[in-house]
């Protein structure tokens, strides 16, 4: 059953690009309890690739669209949001609907590269992992997976035949952070 494992980046020292001791932190506690990954892409971000390297994974592969959230629909889904309010908003603006769709076919062929019992970890970005998640299972149940996704959290997705199954990875109250 090949996976695909998808994660926000952890916090950086803002304004600036790099990480902060915090954020690499977090990381590092979140990759002590993640298994080994066939391949690794992130966005070219110097966050995400950072993130990757403190939870203890090198990135094969930067692509730059993991990184790029249009400002028309960043503004439109008024992030951080819940999912089920994003969900609402994919619905009705066309914009958000296509990047949607175009972040989940880009996700979705990272998938098809695996084989197998195979492994992929993507690293993202806060609203981008959001709309993916939501074009890559749009009969999913966004009610059910609660409000923007925190910092290292994430989603898994697990192809089991034709079935593609989502599982909303979650840090415990006391790490989740959504905004520094």
């Amino acid at each position: 059953m090949p996976t695909l494992e998808v994660r926000r980046h952890t916090m950086r020292t803002k304004p600036g690009q790099h990480l902060s001791q915090t954020g690499v932190s977090l990381a590092r506690h979140v990759g002590q309890d993640l298994s080994s990954f066939d391949l690794v892409v992130s966005s070219e971000l110097p966050r995400a690739i950072e993130t990757a390297i403190a939870m203890g994974f090198a990135a094969d592969r930067m692509i730059a669209e993991l990184g790029i959230l249009p400002k028309e629909v960043l503004t439109a889904i008024n992030w951080p949001n819940s999912l089920t309010n994003i969900s609402q908003i994919v619905h009705e603006n066309e914009a958000c609907r296509q990047f949607s769709q175009n972040q989940a076919a880009l996700w979705n062929a990272i998938l098809g590269e695996m084989s197998g019992d195979q492994f992929a970890l993507i690293i993202t970005h806060g609203g981008i992992i959001e709309l993916g998640a939501l074009g890559l299972m749009p009969v999913g149940d966004p009610d059910s997976w609660g409000d923007a996704i925190g910092y290292c959290e994430g989603f898994r997705f697990t192809n089991q035949g034709n079935e593609l199954i989502c599982e909303v990875l979650r840090l415990p109250d006391q790490l989740r952070i959504i905004n520094n």
